[in-house]
Protein backbone atom coordinates (compact mmCIF):
# COMPACT_ATOMS: atom_id res chain seq x y z
CA UNK A 1 0.00 0.00 0.00
CA UNK A 2 1.15 3.47 -0.70
CA UNK A 3 1.68 6.14 1.92
CA UNK A 4 -1.24 8.22 0.58
CA UNK A 5 -3.71 5.33 0.94
CA UNK A 6 -2.49 4.61 4.47
CA UNK A 7 -2.86 8.28 5.42
CA UNK A 8 -6.42 8.40 4.03
CA UNK A 9 -7.40 5.19 5.87
CA UNK A 10 -5.90 6.48 9.12
CA UNK A 11 -7.69 9.83 8.74
CA UNK A 12 -11.02 8.04 8.10
CA UNK A 13 -10.58 5.85 11.20
CA UNK A 14 -9.72 8.84 13.39
CA UNK A 15 -12.72 10.81 12.10
CA UNK A 16 -15.06 7.85 12.74
CA UNK A 17 -13.71 7.41 16.28
CA UNK A 18 -14.11 11.13 17.01
CA UNK A 19 -17.68 11.27 15.71
CA UNK A 20 -18.66 8.24 17.83
CA UNK A 21 -17.68 10.16 20.96
CA UNK A 22 -20.06 13.09 20.31
CA UNK A 23 -23.49 13.02 21.98
CA UNK A 24 -26.33 12.84 19.48
CA UNK A 25 -28.59 15.18 21.42
CA UNK A 26 -27.41 18.24 23.27
CA UNK A 27 -29.85 17.84 26.18
CA UNK A 28 -29.46 14.10 26.54
CA UNK A 29 -32.12 11.48 26.12
CA UNK A 30 -34.70 12.54 28.64
CA UNK A 31 -38.10 10.87 28.50
CA UNK A 32 -39.95 14.03 29.52
CA UNK A 33 -39.96 16.91 27.09
CA UNK A 34 -40.83 20.25 28.61
CA UNK A 35 -41.62 21.05 32.23
CA UNK A 36 -44.46 18.51 32.69
CA UNK A 37 -47.80 18.86 34.44
CA UNK A 38 -48.04 20.41 37.91
CA UNK A 39 -50.45 17.88 39.39
CA UNK A 40 -52.37 14.72 38.57
CA UNK A 41 -55.58 13.58 40.22
CA UNK A 42 -54.45 11.08 42.86
CA UNK A 43 -57.35 8.71 42.16
CA UNK A 44 -56.15 8.33 38.55
CA UNK A 45 -52.59 7.30 39.44
CA UNK A 46 -51.74 3.64 38.89
CA UNK A 47 -47.94 3.74 39.07
CA UNK A 48 -45.17 6.27 39.72
CA UNK A 49 -41.71 5.93 38.19
CA UNK A 50 -38.92 8.19 39.43
CA UNK A 51 -35.87 8.36 37.18
CA UNK A 52 -32.89 10.06 38.78
CA UNK A 53 -30.23 11.94 36.74
CA UNK A 54 -27.89 9.77 34.66
CA UNK A 55 -25.31 10.29 31.94
CA UNK A 56 -28.11 10.35 29.36
CA UNK A 57 -30.38 12.86 31.12
CA UNK A 58 -29.26 15.39 33.71
CA UNK A 59 -32.62 15.94 35.42
CA UNK A 60 -34.92 13.99 37.73
CA UNK A 61 -38.03 12.76 35.93
CA UNK A 62 -41.29 11.55 37.43
CA UNK A 63 -43.48 9.57 35.08
CA UNK A 64 -47.04 8.92 36.23
CA UNK A 65 -48.91 6.00 34.67
CA UNK A 66 -52.66 6.62 34.78
CA UNK A 67 -55.41 4.05 35.31
CA UNK A 68 -57.82 2.87 32.63
CA UNK A 69 -55.41 3.28 29.69
CA UNK A 70 -55.25 7.07 29.93
CA UNK A 71 -51.51 6.93 29.20
CA UNK A 72 -48.58 8.50 30.98
CA UNK A 73 -47.82 12.03 32.15
CA UNK A 74 -44.57 13.66 33.14
CA UNK A 75 -44.85 15.44 36.46
CA UNK A 76 -43.00 18.71 36.94
CA UNK A 77 -40.29 17.88 39.53
CA UNK A 78 -40.61 21.38 41.04
CA UNK A 79 -44.33 21.02 41.81
CA UNK A 80 -45.65 20.33 45.31
CA UNK A 81 -47.09 16.96 44.31
CA UNK A 82 -43.78 15.81 42.81
CA UNK A 83 -41.83 16.85 45.91
CA UNK A 84 -44.29 14.95 48.11
CA UNK A 85 -43.97 11.81 45.95
CA UNK A 86 -40.17 11.94 46.13
CA UNK A 87 -40.33 12.39 49.90
CA UNK A 88 -42.62 9.37 50.31
CA UNK A 89 -40.43 7.31 47.97
CA UNK A 90 -37.32 8.10 50.04
CA UNK A 91 -39.12 7.17 53.28
CA UNK A 92 -40.26 3.85 51.78
CA UNK A 93 -36.75 3.18 50.49
CA UNK A 94 -35.32 3.76 53.98
CA UNK A 95 -37.91 1.41 55.51
CA UNK A 96 -37.03 -1.33 53.00
CA UNK A 97 -33.32 -0.86 53.70
CA UNK A 98 -33.99 -1.10 57.45
CA UNK A 99 -36.00 -4.31 56.96
CA UNK A 100 -33.17 -5.89 54.97
CA UNK A 101 -30.62 -4.94 57.62
CA UNK A 102 -32.94 -6.26 60.35
CA UNK A 103 -33.23 -9.64 58.61
CA UNK A 104 -29.45 -9.98 58.43
CA UNK A 105 -29.03 -9.50 62.19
Amino acid sequence: MSVKVMAIVLAAVLCAATVQGFPMFKGGRCLCIGPGVKAVKVADIEKVSIIYPTNNCDKTEEIITLKTNKGQRCLNPKSKQAKAIIKVERILKNIKTYEVLEKRI
